[in-house]
Parts: C-alpha cells; sequence; structure tokens
C-alpha cells in the first residue's frame, strides 16, 4: 500500500509538468499539423498541396541549404574550439578567460551588434584599417561575419559544459597515466575522449538549438533581406508570416521538425548507458 502511495506521489508531481507540455506544446503543434493539410482559411482538406508548394519553393531550397551550410560550419568549430579550451582550462592554464568566459553571452544582442557594424561597416574599422572597401555586411563575408558573432557570445558557455564534464571523469586515471609516461594525446584519446562521450550528446543537441536561433543577429546585421549567403529559414518564416501564408508555414514547420528529429535521433541514448561502457 504505501508503494502504491509513493508511486501516486509521484504522478502527482508530475502532471503540472505533463499538462503544461500537453496544452502549450503538442497540442498546438498538433494543430500545426492539421493546418499543413488544409488551405490557408484552414478548412477545406488539400492533402499534401502545402508540402508540395514549400518543397518547390526556391525561397525554402536557400534557406534550408544556408541554414545547413552554418550548423555545418559553427556547430563543429564550437564544439572543437571550447574543447580545446576547456581542455586548457582544466589542466592548468587559461584561468583568466575561466572568470570571463560568460561575459559575451551577458552582452546584450543589440549592443554586440553595434560593435560588429562598426568594425565591419564599408566604412568602418577594418576597412579604414586596411584601406580597402569590402561591403563585408551585404557579401558573401556576411557568412563568416555571422559565424564569427556566433562563435563568440557562445563560446564561453560550451567551454563550461565541457568543464563540467571533465571534473566529472575521475582524477585517479590521469594520475594512472601520467605514472605510465602517457602524453597529452594519449591521455585525451584514452581518458578524456571517452569520458566526454555522455556529455557530447547535450552539448550537440544545445549547440544546434543555439544555431538554430541565431536569427537575431542575422536580423539586426542585414534586416530582413540580406545577402543571400545567410537568408535563413528564420527569414523566410518571418516573410511568410507577414503575407500570412499560414499553411506554408504550417507544412514548412512539420519539415523541419521532422529534418531535426533525423538529425538528433543518433544522439538519443541515456547518459548512463556511454558512462556505463566508460567505467567498466
Amino acid at each position: 500500500m504505501k508503494k502504491n502511495y509513493g508511486n501516486l506521489r509521484y504522478i502527482a508531481f508530475l502532471v503540472p509538468s505533463l499538462a503544461g507540455v500537453l496544452v502549450f506544446v503538442f497540442l498546438p503543434f498538433a494543430d500545426v499539423v492539421r493546418r499543413s493539410f488544409t488551405s490557408a482559411g484552414g478548412k477545406s482538406f488539400i492533402g499534401f498541396g502545402n508540402y508540395r508548394t514549400v518543397v518547390m519553393n526556391q525561397a525554402f531550397h536557400l534557406a534550408v541549404r544556408n541554414t545547413c551550410r552554418f550548423l555545418l560550419t559553427c556547430v563543429p568549430l564550437l564544439l572543437l574550439f571550447s574543447l580545446i579550451l576547456a581542455n586548457i582550462i582544466y589542466f592548468g592554464a587559461g584561468k583568466f578567460y575561466r572568470n570571463i568566459c560568460l561575459l559575451p553571452m551577458a552582452v546584450p544582442v543589440a549592443s554586440l551588434v553595434f560593435v560588429w557594424k562598426m568594425v565591419f561597416h564599408r566604412n568602418g574599422l577594418i576597412n579604414t584599417y586596411l584601406g580597402s572597401s569590402v561591403d563585408w555586411l551585404n557579401s558573401s563575408w556576411s557568412f563568416w561575419v555571422l559565424a564569427a558573432t556566433f562563435l563568440w557570445k557562445n563560446m564561453g558557455y560550451y567551454v563550461v559544459l565541457w568543464l563540467a564534464g571533465l571534473e566529472s571523469i575521475p582524477g585517479e586515471l590521469y594520475e594512472a597515466a601520467a605514472v605510465d609516461g602517457a602524453g597529452f594525446l594519449a591521455r585525451f584519446c584514452h581518458i578524456t575522449f571517452p569520458g566526454l562521450r555522455s556529455m557530447f550528446s547535450a552539448t550537440l543537441i544545445l549547440s544546434v538549438t543555439a544555431a538554430l536561433k541565431c536569427y537575431r543577429e542575422c536580423y539586426l546585421l542585414s534586416g530582413e533581406y540580406p545577402d543571400k549567403s545567410i537568408y535563413m529559414v528564420q527569414h523566410l518564416f518571418h516573410n511568410w508570416f507577414r503575407d500570412m501564408s499560414v499553411e506554408k508555414m504550417s507544412a514548412g514547420a512539420v519539415i523541419l521538425v521532422c529534418m531535426f528529429a533525423v538529425l538528433v535521433w543518433p544522439f538519443r541514448k541515456k547518459k548512463e548507458g556511454n558512462l556505463g561502457s566508460f567505467h567498466t
């Protein structure tokens, strides 16, 4: 009887959260799925017509291609550089950076973009120093400006995440490796990397999510119609929302959710399974 009472307490504790997720996430998304199969007014069923319209839309192709390019460029660079910095800090150097690594996240986006515009404007600091007239924000260079903005702002947060993962690795393993004469590369390959395997899934998903939320910086840098190299999915949805093309937004949202689900599916395993394989 006590066991059943305990289970009821757990269920009662979870019900408010589950109800909130159901009401504010699943039900609205179910309505989005329904609207993706209906006309603009949401009354007549038209099957996969909206999906065909979205898939054949050239702007959709450009936005998805640029978004995928941004993800494939920035996410690996963010994880790699933050992991390198975390190892430098954890093994005795870079203590000063550890104290200030989260400061970029405290800088308001509008202030950051204002500084970036002063630096990368046609008449900005870089062109003044180089004696050139490159339009950094309205050319193919704008992609790398946006990538640099994303990396600079988010690097410190992922350094902290990697440091948390490094702290969970038993120090005795490094001491034993040092006694055996293992170098830094050997310790990283045989101790650090396996020990951070469980953390990698979480940091990857978080970094992909952060990259998909980089629209604020992009919009403030170049407005509604930026250079085609940084025309993202969010620009496309913004334009569809302005035109009240609800059916296109619904079909596009369902397609993107499916793409994101396929992307994170290989990393669905629980952390305990990965940790178990390491400690055994």
